[in-house]
Parts: C-alpha cells; structure tokens; sequence
C-alpha cells in the first residue's frame, strides 16, 4: 500500500466504521439515481376535495404526495386510496417533533413524543405510506448536546420495534435545530441506530449556510431513504424558489447518482394555484435532467 494511500485509510478509520464503509465503498460501481417528484398535500389548493387535489397534482406532473398524520387510521386509509387511485401515492409523512423532542430531560415531554411518534407510525401504515419523518433532538440553552444525540437515540430506539412490525421507516432529518451539524455525525448517528428501519431524510437545503449538499448526499449515501428539495441564497439570508439560490444543483444531481438514490424528491416551499405547480415540477425537471 502507498504511503498515500495508507495516511486517507488511517483518517478515515479514526472517524469510525461507518465512515470507513462509505470511503472504501466510493469505488463501487452505481446504477443511477431512479428520481420521481412529489409534492406536500398542504401545497395544493385548500378549496379542492382530496379526491380533486390529488388529480391536479398528477395533471401538474407530481407521482407522489407527502401528508400528515392522521388519528381516525380508518379515513387514513380512504384518503391513501384515494391518493393511489389518482396515481400519486401517500409515499411518507411529516411528524416532526418540535413539540415534544426525543431529546428532552422532562420524562412527560418524552412519553408524548414516544406516544406522537407511535401514532404516526401507525397513521403512515393505514396510509400506505413507507416513511415518518422525525426531527430527533432540540439543542438548547439547557439541553446540552451529548445528551440530546444520547438521549434521542436511546428514545428512537424505543420505537424501532413498531416501525419493524409496521414496515414504516423512521426518517431522521437535518434541520435547523442546532444538531447532526455534519454529514460525518448524521451518517454515525443513523448508523448507531443499527436498524434498516431508521434512514435519514435529507433537506437539500437546509445545510446551505454551512455546507453543501452534494457533500452531504456522498457522504450519507445509501443512508438517504427520502429527499427534500428547497433552495436558499446565502447573501441576504433567504428562501428562494427552486434554481434560484446557492445550491449547486449540477452537483446534487450528479450526487444522487453516485450514491444511486430510489426515491422521491418532494419540495417543501409554499403552496400555490395549478400555473404555480406546473411552474414548480418544471423546475424539479430541468433538476433531474441536469
């Protein structure tokens, strides 16, 4: 082995077995990203009947929608056949968890996120839906770091059992919550994790102000169960549309393929009329034709 080689071995193997796996597996040949558009139920117009929301969204171009828990798991899975009739089906939820983190000190704030987070498991089975979206820990003036990623690991390891018995993912994303600040800790967090049931839903955008995003998708890789697309401009501190901010969207494509990502990516920016929708897909186009 050349010295060379040796020093990039011995780096990486100082950031754990994860990051080793992902370096020695940069080689491996990739069969391309498989790339299909979906769109957030609350995107589309709020006077329509479901049944009529989901039409326009596959009139617009969209093959899939991203919805919300639901409590009555009975008109969960109305709504999931209405969506699949249509042709756009429910392919994952946002739970979030700002309201009650994983993360918290407080065993009563922990017991509702358990309770929130299991009942959106179940409300994404009766819709069809493969995936939960999870943010899994506040960081805060008094929650210190170390203990929010112990703490939420330990509370999303909780819920591993049902996400199995389910078969619905447990989708952990990067948000501006002051956690997983790199890709290196998001690939090691969701690794520790040890389940195929805990992924990582990743915001194209939400890593603008401190990184970039073809970083981030290379180095999570087969990590990566779920794509948010959003864009942001870093001179001015704004949300842009799509193609209109500092994401480098020639070298997040060229990423998803590397990496072979399967799956949908699903714009998280406000919502709007049909003109409004179709201008939005044709921008998630040129995106995947890049």
């Amino acid at each position: 082995m050349r010295r060379r080689d040796f020093l990039k071995l011995s780096a990486a193997a100082t950031l754990g077995p994860a990051v080793v796996t992902q370096h020695l597996s940069a080689a491996e040949p990739k069969s391309g990203a498989k790339l299909r558009k979906a769109l957030q139920l609350g995107m589309l117009p709020g006077n329509l009947a479901d049944a009529e929301k989901f039409k326009l969204a596959k009139k617009c171009g969209y093959e899939g929608i991203e919805g919300s828990p639901m409590e009555d798991l009975k008109a969960a899975e109305e709504l999931g056949k209405k969506a699949r009739d249509a042709g756009v089906p429910i392919h994952s939820i946002v739970y979030g968890g700002w309201q009650a983190p994983l993360s918290d000190p407080d065993p009563g704030v922990i017991k509702k996120g358990i309770a929130g987070m299991e009942s959106a498991l179940r409300s994404a089975k009766a819709l069809g839906a493969g995936a939960v979206l999870l943010v899994p820990a506040l960081v805060t003036e008094t929650v210190g770091y170390g203990d929010a990623y112990k703490r939420s690991q330990e509370n999303v390891r909780k819920l591993l059992p049902l996400a199995k018995e389910l078969d619905v993912v447990i989708a952990v994303e990067n948000v501006w919550n002051k956690f997983l600040l790199s890709p290196l800790e998001f690939a090691r967090y969701v690794d520790e994790l040890e389940s195929p049931y805990a992924k990582a839903y990743f915001d194209v955008g939400n890593v603008i102000i401190f990184g970039f995003a073809q970083d981030w998708i290379r180095t999570l890789g087969k990590r990566i169960v779920k794509i948010h697309l959003k864009d942001f401009r870093r001179k001015g501190y704004q949300w842009t549309n799509l193609l209109e901010g500092d994401v480098n969207w020639p070298q997040v494509r060229r990423a998803l393929d590397e990496v072979g990502y399967d799956g949908f990516l699903t714009p998280e920016l406000q919502g709007g009329d049909e003109a409004y929708l179709k201008d939005l897909s044709s921008r998630i186009d040129k995106i995947v034709a890049m």
